[in-house]
């Protein structure tokens, strides 16, 4: 669905932020990028969403260059759940998820009961149903990061772009939104999402990718890609990538243990 070729992008011309970048996502894939602070993993995304004018290179849907459509169209194709924002009025949850449903209204329509039903709907799949009528300005980071993702999936775009997704969400909702993003695309959705947890490309992805400085160091499947070897240079710090024995069916997995020496 989705088709990235020689993506570059620089704000002066002397700085080059993102250099020859190149990646596929088709339906069901969910894809990880990993990197340190400051790589350039959110510009890219912005790139995506055609928020920031790329140098060079293509980016395509389905075959359709995203330059020639308009910011409705590529907002039916793709959503987006950025790290953190603020409402400048005092919304409530629900309005705020409601918002996923504009790019389906006419011109200066009103949402619908079949909008409202979907934007529930999103919501009670996340569990935040009952905190529908909360501000959204007043809610925790957590929460208010659970609300983004309603208002994604209330959109009901194909592709999802999502900005560390986990960000501010304790164990237990982690763990959650891991699933709903597996579940996801398992209906067919094809996921990009960011993260600083290497060990979430073992337990919900299907494609890694590792970027520094603006760069591809690596992509591929999770078990080819995130490594020993390749994780400590990324971070510049020891990292050991070991297996584990999760009961109750002793399967094994994959998890990333930085070394505190």
């Amino acid at each position: 669905m989705l088709s990235v070729k020689g993506l570059s992008y620089c704000y002066r011309p002397e700085r080059m932020i993102l250099q020859d970048i190149s990646f596929s996502l088709a339906s069901q894939d969910i894809l990880c990028l990993l990197g340190p602070n400051g790589t350039g993993k959110t510009t890219l995304l912005r790139c995506l969403l055609g928020l920031n004018k790329m140098k060079s290179g293509s980016i395509e849907i389905n075959g359709c260059d995203i330059t020639k459509l308009s910011a409705s169209k590529r907002a039916k194709m793709m959503s987006y759940v950025p790290q953190a924002t603020t409402m400048a009025f005092p919304y409530e949850a629900r309005e705020v998820v409601l918002m996923g449903r504009v790019t389906h209204l006419a011109t200066g329509g009103r949402p619908t009961n079949r909008d409202r039903d979907l934007a529930d709907q999103a919501m009670e799949r996340l569990g935040i149903l009952p905190m529908s009528r909360a501000l959204f300005n007043e809610m925790s980071g957590g929460e208010k990061q659970m609300v983004l993702v309603a208002r994604a999936l209330a959109q009901q775009a194909g592709i999802m772009i999502m900005d560390e997704p986990t960000a501010s969400l304790d164990y237990s909702n982690q763990v959650k939104m891991l699933r709903v993003i597996k579940s996801l695309a398992a209906e067919g959705y094809s996921i990009l999402m960011t993260s600083h947890f290497p060990d979430h490309a073992f337990l919900a992805c299907n494609k890694a990718v590792l970027m520094r400085d603006g760069l591809f160091m690596a992509q591929g499947t999770p078990d080819d890609v995130v490594t020993t070897g390749n994780l400590s240079k990324l971070y510049a710090t020891p990292v050991c990538v070991t297996t584990a024995t999760l009961p109750p069916r002793n399967e094994v997995t994959k998890v990333c243990i930085p070394i505190m020496n």
